[in-house]
């Protein structure tokens, strides 16, 4: 039978269709492989970035500590509850000789070889436990206080053969241990890797991030509004976007020579300020916020906004009560983008003086300050290996600042969202 003997509405299959039919399967087919190998792929390098990091920063969480007993009842110190609540509590117990009592009961427990590798602050671990329970000094305690930093190289088998061998008697006895160190947490900055915390930096970043988002969230979402709604489509308007969105693609390091100029010549006294980092970051920020909501605005229908102005709301009720809200969502979205691209950046905060050495939390946003970021710059750059892993372990809390930083502009996003 030939095709003009077929059936009526028969489809017609020749072998060259057929063919052309198992080629564009067999590619569809490698196309999903390409794409399930692209996803395992990044899921990998994914799983190994974190893996890497939480084995290198668990040693970052850890200090060497030794053992000390200490007889408060034989070291005649004195404090009552009241003189413990007052500001002066540390110095107070330091003027009564508490460091020459530290060191005395070390040597006594240690001998003077390991007494002499203590920590030089270490009997600020002390006066902690004292101001936190006067109590304490009726009776016997053993403290773990900071080794130092070649004695803590030579547990974990570097350093100098000495440090190893009285690492090596130490641990034998019973004496020496690697254990979890809370105050890495609540700690700033310090040049012993014993010593060092990442309070000054993370509390650096907040403020720092709070300034960036209070300066670059309305301005961009106002002119994301005006751009979108009000601003006539001119030459000058065109201008306008063109510049914002080659803002969003100028290197980071442009807005840091901006800051510098403009920022610090106006406010020479606030250099490395979490105020003058929260600005310049704002810079950067802000066009990424502005074309963002340009065009979750331009997603919102058109049949909200004719709705709207139909039942009597005026255009700004109609921006404001209708149009913003539906476009939030997608607003929030680029700001989660931009925020998580400033929390990341350090070469604008070279600029302005970030990089410096800050041994206390900043009391404010006028306060020294440094960010997480330069603070694991910083710390990459020290060969000792206690630094090394402090500083995975300060990448560890970087990404858990980000997550938790996400992980609410989500929230948020999700809340404002609506379907239509």
């Amino acid at each position: 039978m030939t095709d003009l003997d077929a059936p009526l509405g028969a489809p017609t299959r020749s072998a060259a269709f057929e063919a052309r039919l198992k080629q564009r399967y067999a590619a569809e087919r490698r196309f999903k492989a390409i794409g399930l190998g692209a996803i395992l792929f990044s899921v990998a390098v994914l799983v190994f970035l974190l893996g890497t990091m939480t084995i290198n920063g668990i040693g970052g969480f850890q200090r060497v500590e030794l053992d000390v007993p200490i007889d408060f009842a034989e070291a005649g110190i004195a404090a009552d509850p009241a003189t413990m609540s007052q500001p002066n509590a540390v110095q107070n117990l330091e003027a009564q000789g508490l460091p020459d009592v530290v060191d005395y009961f070390a040597q006594q427990a240690l001998g003077e070889e390991a007494a002499a590798e203590l920590g030089r602050q270490a009997w600020r671990d002390v006066a902690a436990a004292i101001v936190a329970d006067p109590s304490i000094l009726r009776e016997q305690a053993t403290f773990s206080l900071p080794a130092s930093a070649d004695l803590a190289s030579g547990y974990q088998g570097e350093g100098s053969p000495d440090m190893r061998a009285l690492a090596q008697r130490l641990d034998a006895e019973g004496k020496i241990g690697k254990n979890f160190d809370p105050g890495f947490l609540t700690r700033a900055d310090a040049t012993n890797p014993q010593q060092v915390g990442i309070w000054g930096a993370l509390k650096g970043s907040m403020l720092t991030m709070i300034v960036t988002l209070l300066l670059a969230f309305p301005i961009g979402v106002l002119a994301a509004l005006y751009l979108e709604e009000y601003a006539p489509k001119n030459r000058w308007t065109e201008l306008i976007e063109l510049s914002i969105n080659n803002l969003a693609a100028v290197p980071s390091i442009i807005f840091g020579l901006l800051g510098l100029a403009v920022f610090l010549t106006l406010f020479p006294n606030l250099r490395s300020a979490p105020v003058i980092g929260g600005m310049t970051l704002a810079l950067m920020t802000m066009p990424v916020i502005v074309i963002a909501g340009r065009n979750a605005i331009k997603a919102v229908p058109p049949s909200i906004r004719d709705g709207a102005l139909a039942i009597g709301a005026s255009p700004v009720q109609v921006v404001f009560h209708h149009v913003l809200p539906l476009a939030l969502p997608g607003i929030l979205t680029g700001t989660i983008i931009g925020m998580a691209r400033a929390l990341g950046e350090t070469a604008p905060l070279l600029m302005i003086g970030m990089r410096a050495f800050v041994a206390t939390p900043p009391d404010g946003f006028t306060s020294p300050a440094t960010v997480l970021p330069m603070q694991i710059f910083l710390w990459s750059d020290e060969i000792d290996r206690g630094f090394v892993e402090r500083t995975s372990a300060a990448i560890i809390v970087l990404l858990l600042f980000l997550l938790l930083m996400n992980g609410l502009a989500i929230y948020l996003r999700n809340k404002f969202e609506k379907t239509w």
